[in-house]
């Protein structure tokens, strides 16, 4: 039996709402808090409130630090020194000061890989949105000292509850411009929309021009999230909502998490996804791999295509599509627009995926993802990202193979050290 945790983002996500939702479904706050401690951070304090949203009973986690307080300070004018009163004195840090901290910090092996993860991709977010080497980085927002506490906070939490396995379904975001320390951008933000692209991880925009959606939050679940879906199949123990600042009119602003405990063989009814395809005859091959590329950027488990002869001995090709059935039509649309087709046909069936995690592990200074299956006594298979080996090998000059195999290696041994 697996101990998963499913989140649903329907209204969002956040680092503070994801740490109260696991809160609220019976992670004890005093452990939590006690596995925090271990970093070698003050000038905080982590507390827990309960509060209605919506009319929904949620838990609302709350950091507040000293930079808080002198925040206050300067909007009311009993400020010590001169700095602007719009100024937020949060202190940014570089990720080589995030990563170095947390291993220093006395944390389980297992709060801290997820930890360093999560501000692993981060690092790579911005270090590309931003053309700098992710050690480079600052990082403003996520850099501060709440986000920190937010998303060590989460992964301790997840390691009282024993939280083996994450699911997140799709997250929901926003729309309009947000104001950030580089000014106002787009809403999703960059580095939100850079991160659900890392996975091809599905979300969907409403009508609010709140950020609902922030980079911390959306980092833990593509960081952790071993897949994107509906809730799988789980004799259900626990649930748990985690509050936004924010009551919002007409929609809870809540992350649900739903914890219990998942069977790890196939005999189950399967996950239910929809098969979309399409037959064209006049496509060329560039134009079939751009439309497979597209199919799975916007979203589907899968895509391919197979050579079909059709009528008068007309050499064609079938595009296939496999999605969660709450995306299928933004798939057909894909598929239309992009070979032309004049039409879809589609079917129901269901799928038995393999358990599987996301590693990401440093290979001289090259983030490099690893996607392990485990088995009952440990990693029974692991697959490099290919894209990721093969840009870590144009930057180093080494033979692609080499850094497949220092890639995978390394992964091994992170496994290992996590399962001990």
């Amino acid at each position: 039996m697996t101990r998963t945790a499913w989140f649903h983002c329907f209204a969002g996500t956040a680092g503070d709402m994801t740490l109260g939702a696991l809160v609220h479904a019976g992670a004890d706050p005093l452990a939590v808090a006690d596995i925090v401690a271990a970093l070698p951070l003050d000038g905080y304090a982590l507390t827990f409130e309960p509060v209605l949203r919506c009319g929904l009973a949620a838990t609302h986690a709350i950091v507040a630090t000293d930079e808080d307080l002198h925040h206050e300070k300067l909007l009311t004018g009993n400020a010590d020194d001169h700095t602007h009163p719009h100024t937020h004195p949060h202190t940014h840090r570089p990720y080589r000061t995030i990563r170095d901290l947390l291993d220093a910090a006395d944390l389980p092996p297992r709060v801290r890989d997820r930890a360093q993860r999560t501000f692993r991709l981060l690092a790579e977010v911005e270090g590309r949105m931003h053309r700098m080497s992710p050690d480079d980085v600052e990082l403003h927002e996520v850099g501060s000292l709440d986000a920190i506490i937010d998303v060590v906070g989460s992964c301790a939490a997840l390691e009282v509850l024993g939280i083996d396995r994450i699911v997140c379904s799709p997250i929901t975001v926003g729309q309009g411009h947000v104001q950030a320390e580089h000014g106002d951008l787009p809403n999703p933000a960059p580095a939100v929309v850079d991160l659900l692209a890392l996975r091809a991880a599905p979300s969907r925009g409403i009508a609010d021009h709140r950020e609902l959606a922030t980079p911390t939050g959306v980092a833990l679940m593509v960081a952790l999230a071993a897949e994107f879906g509906p809730m799988p199949a789980l004799a259900v123990g626990a649930v748990g909502y985690g509050a936004g600042t924010l009551d919002i009119p007409g929609r809870p602003n809540v992350v649900q998490v739903v914890i219990g405990e998942e069977t790890t063989d196939s005999a189950g009814p399967g996950q239910p996804v929809d098969l979309l395809e399409c037959n064209v005859d006049d496509v060329t091959g560039e134009v079939l791999a751009h439309s497979i590329a597209r199919l799975l950027a916007a979203g589907a488990l899968d895509a391919w295509a197979t050579p079909i002869v059709m009528k008068k001995g007309r050499p064609a090709h079938t595009v296939h599509a496999l999605c969660d059935p709450s995306i299928s039509d933004a798939i057909r649309l894909v598929l239309v627009e992009e070979t032309g087709t004049l039409g879809v046909r589609g079917t129901t069936m269901h799928r038995w995926p393999e358990r599987r995690r996301l590693y990401a592990v440093e290979l001289d200074g090259h983030a490099i993802r690893v996607k392990i299956v485990d088995g009952d006594t440990g990693p029974r298979r692991m697959k490099v990202e290919h894209d990721d080996a093969a840009a870590a090998a144009n930057a180093l000059g080494l033979p692609l193979r080499e850094v497949m195999l220092r890639a995978a290696a390394l992964a091994q041994a992170s496994a290992a050290s996590t399962n001990a």
